[in-house]
């Protein structure tokens, strides 16, 4: 007997929490099916494509870095989200065709939609990083009305991302060593407005150097979100606790693209409330 499966694809791909969150969904439904992590460098990518299309058993992929965007030419469609992003993380094949789509917009969204459906005077987000992440991120952001401040080493390629992906955005562009230092600016009233403070880079991941980000940026009020899952409560974000600011973690994230893309592969919503609990104690084991 033949199971129907779904994987997650990427180089490395070791690190990946995606089995462990899309199995603990699967074994909570009593689905018979497998989600594995597949090792796929960039040479075998268009291989591995070519297999998959005639596995029948096959319910699609994640895919993670470096081949979110260098998977586009090997596919057939592209859902709009994804071909307005420029990235795909989730391959369905879907009537006879493979169609890319992109999760992580949902997934970074979801869980700050209490704060997006209340009404605001202005919404504002300092985005701190201009990598592969930082798409999605600024599509999702863009198209819920706030105005970026897209941080970067080079401030000039900040300005492309942001003509590319929301060219009639009234959005700015700073150095990231801009954040790094001290502030005297007095920030107005910010009663009625919605502040983020979003680290979209890899910076305070395990391994790589710290973000450096001195909070006299950051107005009243603001709300932190790391995209980082390990560690899981990086120091960007304890600092932000420790100055009195609520945060976001990155599992909030991963969990929540994984929602979407799980819905696609196995066409069922996965189990969500009290057991995300349950899976975010698994996963931090």
């Amino acid at each position: 007997m033949t199971q129907p499966y779904a994987e997650v694809i990427g180089d490395p791909i070791v690190q990946s929490k995606s089995p462990a969150i899309h199995g603990f969904w699967l074994e909570k439904l009593g689905i018979d099916a497998d989600y594995r992590a597949t090792h796929v460098t960039a040479d075998g990518l268009a291989d591995f494509i070519t297999s998959r299309r005639g596995d029948g058993d096959w319910r699609g992929c994640n895919v993670t870095m470096p081949h979110k965007q260098a998977v586009i030419p090997l596919i057939d469609r592209l859902d709009p989200l994804a071909a307005k992003v420029g990235a795909v993380n989730t391959i369905v094949p879907e009537g006879g065709e493979l169609v890319g789509y992109n999760t992580d917009v949902p997934g970074f969204l979801e869980p700050l939609q209490s704060l997006l459906g209340e009404t605001h005077y202005f919404r504002m987000a300092r985005v701190l990083g201009t990598g592969g992440a930082a798409r999605a991120i600024i599509v999702g952001l863009a198209g819920e009305g706030l105005v970026l401040v897209l941080a970067g080493r080079n401030p000039d390629k900040a300005r492309a991302l942001l003509e590319e992906l929301d060219p009639s955005g009234e959005h700015h562009v700073a150095p990231l060593d801009h954040f790094a230092d001290a502030t005297d600016f007095a920030f107005d009233d910010r009663e009625g407005c919605l502040d983020l403070v979003v680290n979209a880079s890899a910076l305070g991941m395990t391994g790589q150097p710290p973000l450096r980000f001195d909070m006299s940026h950051a107005p009243p009020g603001s709300v932190f979100y790391d995209i980082v899952t390990s560690p899981l409560d990086t120091e960007f974000l304890k600092a932000a606790r420790a100055a009195g600011f609520r945060t976001v973690d990155g599992l909030s994230m991963l969990i929540g693209q994984a929602d979407h893309a799980f819905r696609r592969f196995f066409g069922t919503n996965p189990p969500r409330g009290d057991a995300d609990i349950e899976l975010r104690e698994r996963l931090t084991k």
